[in-house]
């Protein structure tokens, strides 16, 4: 199981002597303002509620939305992002070679991914359970009644890792079917490929909802683990990984002070403490330390939105999906999401 990760997690060791040379000269945000870019992760396919694209080409989804959010903190403009389509195996030999700029692909930190691929992650910004979705008429009560039958995962992911510790844990043997494209997992589970298909709780959820008869499959009481879903960085470059981690961070404050993109206007012109004023720019300082404008948040919040409109399109009452936020809530709200303090 994934710990939960409060902070940025440092340095341990660099997998590639040349990612290592990129980080240390913290030059990520230097190469993506020269650029007039930010490259970000979409999938290949459409990754429902996180990563989706329609037949004209346009993205949405949380993890799409993120991504315009750290390009408006850069340049103040959510337009100025590249999504580039990559399976889930790609993520890591994409950001080590600087095809992309961050990882905001449903990813999450793991002991391996620090010490053996030389990354580093930001504060978590969805808590997420992998589940077990079955067959109904398969009569399953829990993945142990499985022994022998199959399973779906998407492959070159954690999940994929998981269902491998899981099953050794339960003492069971299954067919582990790993496919790339998430369609495609579907599609073999649903037409009766696999047994069981095991993913993230919410897109078992999203998935089942799309079907003919939604009631014909279950999702099985196992947890196989729970999984802090973080933005991922080369790691040494902790000033990238601030910014990262700051334009979580405001839209998270924005929420917790009920600072909204229809709003921001007006609690700018009149802030109603010291840490909004600072945070939206009304008195100087949150900008230079990171390398970016006095407007940065205020653009992001302005543009983008706090986390919870950006929640409520992606997945939540303003999307298909009507997904509660649930552990995805703010602390105050019964969640584990929380902003660092502005000083």
């Amino acid at each position: 199981m994934t710990i939960w990760i409060k902070g940025a997690i440092t340095a341990g060791v660099v997998a590639l002597s040349s990612v290592a040379a990129h980080a240390e000269a913290g030059d990520t945000l230097k190469a993506v303002q020269a650029r007039g870019t930010l490259n970000c992760p979409g999938s290949i396919g459409s990754y429902l509620g996180f990563a989706e694209v329609d037949d004209k080409g346009n993205w949405k989804g949380l993890d799409i939305d993120l991504c315009r959010a750290v390009a408006t903190a850069v340049f103040g403009d959510p337009e100025k992002v590249k999504i580039v389509p990559i399976d889930w195996a790609q993520r890591w030999p994409s950001l080590q070679s600087g095809d992309i700029d961050i990882v905001i692909k449903a990813s999450g930190g793991t002991l391996s991914r620090d010490t053996e691929l030389g990354l580093q992650f930001s504060n978590s910004y969805y808590l997420g359970t992998t589940k077990v979705m079955a067959h109904k008429e398969l009569g399953l009560t829990g993945l142990k009644e499985a022994d022998g039958g199959s399973i779906c995962v998407p492959a070159g992911t954690s999940t994929e890792q998981q269902v491998t510790s899981y099953l050794q844990r339960l003492g069971i043997k299954m067919e582990v079917v790993a496919i790339d494209k998430t369609e495609e997992i579907e599609k073999a589970f649903f037409s009766g490929r696999c047994d069981t298909y095991a993913q993230w709780g919410p897109v078992l959820a999203i998935a089942a909802s799309q079907q003919k008869d939604p009631s014909a499959y279950v999702l099985l009481p196992d947890v196989l683990a729970t999984e802090p879903e973080v933005m991922i960085v080369r790691q040494g470059d902790d000033n990238w990984l601030d910014v990262a981690n700051w334009t979580l961070s405001v839209m998270l404050f924005a929420e917790q002070e009920g600072i909204t993109s229809q709003n921001v206007d007006e609690m700018k012109a009149n802030p109603p403490s010291t840490e909004i004023g600072k945070m939206l720019g009304a008195t100087p300082g949150i900008g230079k330390g990171l390398g970016l404008s006095d407007d940065w948040a205020y653009n992001v919040i302005k543009k983008v939105g706090n986390y919870s409109e950006v929640f409520e399109r992606g997945l939540g009452q303003g999307s298909p999906y009507k997904m509660p936020r649930d552990l995805t809530a703010l602390w105050n709200a019964g969640g584990v999401l929380y902003p660092f303090v502005i000083d």
